[in-house]
């Protein structure tokens, strides 16, 4: 077998022919790490996710979670997302056919702000579909995620201490004007949501730009309808966030936008902490991209 490129390889072969007797694995090779998840491509064409959750109870419930929100959300979604194959609470893992595409991330930002406008549209109509969803039937799959926006304020004034250096001294001002306001009224209106509908989950044909799919859909959460589109503000721009809410057409988009303004400076500043802390450029890249259009000068 090759491709092994984590210890774990042995782990996702003997999770795929447990639970796909016959499947012949040829390769195994580590794709992804975020907070919660790792995630391995088998033979290219079969994505296996574990859980990064150290209790054996709880990463069962997790999995558990997992799969049963996406066998909802593939009913209600206009784009494609992972279809659980299989699950393994045991070895905290499930598994789904790769979807087509690669992520919004990889793409250099040049193509990525070229086609912003029609990405976020399709995005804004995803989004629609999913805010529509029955609150009372999504609560029994989804936990609601209500952080007070003074909350997310702190954090993001904890997160600009360890990045200050990073961020150009002309820039600072506007990020620190940001940090001592006070923060938009919430409304107080929860919707089904993605909860994370950054670019690094957003898949897209390389050719074309064309949207193939959401993935990770772990943090989904009954949440302000604002805060998906604070994360499009933020890693495709203004003229993304407005075919976005134009497609959206649902609610007051004034508030949205303000509300998204806000979660989308907080969001640029987490994300800047977590490519520093972790090494991965990427989202330090994305981050300072983004600068210019959230903290203006």
């Amino acid at each position: 077998m090759e491709g092994h490129l984590h210890p774990r390889a042995q782990e996702v072969t003997d999770a795929v022919r447990t639970c796909m007797r016959g499947f012949q694995v040829r390769s195994v090779v580590l794709i992804g790490e975020g907070v919660d998840n790792l995630a391995y491509e088998v033979n290219g064409e079969l994505i296996v996710r574990f859980s990064k959750e150290p209790d054996p109870t709880r990463r069962a419930e997790l999995i558990h979670a997992e799969t049963e929100l996406l066998f909802a959300v593939v009913d209600i979604s206009p784009l494609p997302v992972p279809e659980p194959l299989f699950a393994d609470p045991g070895r905290g893992c499930w598994a789904y056919f790769k979807l087509s595409g690669v992520p919004l991330l990889d793409r250099p930002l040049s193509q990525r702000l070229a086609r912003a406008a029609v990405a976020a549209a399709a995005l804004g109509r995803f989004l629609a579909a999913l805010h529509a969803a029955p609150v009372e039937q999504m609560a029994q799959l989804v936990d609601p995620d209500e952080v007070p926006m003074a909350e997310w304020r702190d954090e993001a004034a904890t997160n600009y201490t360890a990045v200050v250096t990073a961020i150009p001294a002309n820039r600072r001002g506007a990020v620190e004007a940001f940090l001592g306001a006070s923060p938009p009224d919430s409304d107080g209106a929860l919707v089904f949501s993605h909860n994370d509908l950054g670019i690094e989950h957003v898949l897209v044909a390389p050719a074309t730009g064309a949207i193939t799919g959401v993935i990770d859909w772990s943090d989904a959460a009954l949440t302000d309808p604002a805060s998906d589109f604070g994360l499009l503000y933020r890693d495709l721009g203004p003229a993304a966030l407005a075919a976005a809410l134009t497609a959206y057409g649902r609610g007051d988009t004034a508030a949205l936008r303000e509300r998204a303004a806000f979660y989308a400076r907080c969001s640029l500043l987490e994300d800047l902490a977590y490519g520093s802390r972790t090494g991965l450029s990427a989202y330090t890249a994305k981050s300072l991209a983004a600068l210019p259009w959230l903290f203006p000068v």
